[in-house]
């Protein structure tokens, strides 16, 4: 009687999934178009480059300014070749750049590293005066590191470029504040216990744990030191980046801006090669940093 009765039972109804993202949640046009309308507005300015940089001079005299890329682009480049010692700055650019994102980087973890996980005396107390120099603002060290430069015989010379800039404030605390909550402590100490020295928990622990940091905090160094003109103008202008050296398109009595802006959409090229082949790192980063947070 009691099978009888359960088998007629009706059958338990099925627990629906729930789904954490719905029709109704999905973004919308609205979302899209302002998507869209930043993403026009971040791209007008190079697209522009790009049409001024392929057309002839005569383009500024015409009533309505060209929409589309013109078919001068490349005797513009020749022009900027013949001009300027095109490729020779582009070494030392991608030479200085590439030195200083390499120790900003490599300082950058270490310092960051033994701030959010060694403790030492007075660790609080230098952390908020490397913070603090945050505020001071760069143009007031010019004329001091220029002095130094020039008692140590360093200018014109690229090292001047480099060695005042191989570690920023900035860069510790921004390694700093990823590595305080992305490296339990159980598992340094597990480290430790294993006999792993301090060096060696680093190098196994807090390097592959700061990677997306590291790409992220790479990808900003080098494009800061891609584009600072002041400094490299100043200290070293025998041996000129590449920003200083297609200042000289401007020096003439007469500015051909085409020739300009074909110089200077040349120089912003492998900032977006770069930028293409590491994005999925700095992606990666963001979006851990972001399901972390």
């Amino acid at each position: 009687m009691v099978n009888q009765t359960l088998n007629r039972a009706a059958p338990l109804p099925r627990r629906k999934r729930s789904h954490s993202f719905t029709t109704e949640s999905r973004p919308g046009f609205l979302v899209y178009g302002i998507l869209l309308a930043f993403f026009l507005g971040s791209t007008y300015p190079l697209w522009y480059s790009m049409v001024i940089g392929s057309s002839d001079s005569g383009v500024f005299a015409s009533a309505r300014p060209p929409l589309l890329p013109g078919g001068h682009f490349w005797s513009n480049v020749a022009e900027v070749f013949n001009t300027v010692d095109f490729w020779a700055a582009l070494g030392n650019s991608l030479v200085v750049s590439s030195v200083i994102t390499l120790s900003v980087v490599s300082f950058s973890t270490l310092a960051g590293y033994a701030f959010a996980k060694l403790r030492f005396r007075g660790r609080e107390g230098l952390l908020v005066f490397v913070i603090a120099t945050l505020a001071v603002p760069t143009q007031l060290g010019i004329i001091p590191l220029f002095m130094m430069m020039k008692e140590f015989g360093w200018t014109g010379s690229l090292g001047a470029i480099m060695i005042p800039t191989l570690v920023t404030a900035f860069g510790v605390f921004f390694m700093r504040q990823y590595l305080v909550d992305n490296i339990p402590d159980e598992l340094i100490e597990a480290a430790r216990v294993d006999g792993a020295s301090m060096i060696g928990t680093f190098w196994h622990v807090g390097v592959p744990a700061a990677r997306p940091a590291m790409a992220i905090l790479s990808l900003f160094t080098f494009m800061t030191a891609w584009t600072d003109y002041l400094w490299p103008m100043l200290v070293a202008p025998q041996t000129p980046t590449l920003q200083v050296a297609l200042s000289q398109l401007q020096s003439a009595r007469y500015v051909d801006y085409t020739i300009v802006m074909a110089g200077a959409l040349m120089a912003t090229i492998p900032l977006l090669v770069l930028f293409v082949v590491a994005g999925k790192q700095l992606v990666s980063g963001i979006m851990t940093g972001a399901v972390k947070g």
